[in-house]
């Protein structure tokens, strides 16, 4: 008879859950055990977490991920904001070309 091995379930955290038991480890001294045993996430999801929680404390913004501190989160938005309004000035900047010539075009 073989035994079937039953994958744990996902469980996915909200930013918040995250920043908060990033917290409890750098800030109270939790270990990633304890948070594991709290929170059901496994040891590389915990590292991750507070990896991220002390690089942001540094001043690091994630690129590929949602920030967990709100500076960092207040950052990401800026950014993206600033990225739009460059692509919406790219944008507005061939058009007014396209309609210069056209207009050219016409006289």
């Amino acid at each position: 008879m073989t035994e079937k091995h039953t994958q744990k379930p996902k469980v996915t955290f909200t930013t918040e859950q995250r920043l908060d038991y990033a917290k409890l480890m750098v800030n109270e001294g939790y270990t990633n055990k304890q948070i594991m045993e709290i929170s059901g996430a496994g040891d590389s999801a915990v590292r991750r977490w507070k990896k991220q929680y002390l690089d942001e404390l540094n001043g690091h913004t994630p690129q590929d991920k949602q920030a967990l501190t709100p500076e960092q989160q207040k950052i990401q938005s800026l950014e993206k904001q600033l990225w739009r309004a460059k692509r919406d000035n790219e944008i507005l900047k061939k058009a007014t070309a396209f309609f210069v010539r056209d207009n050219n075009n016409l006289n």
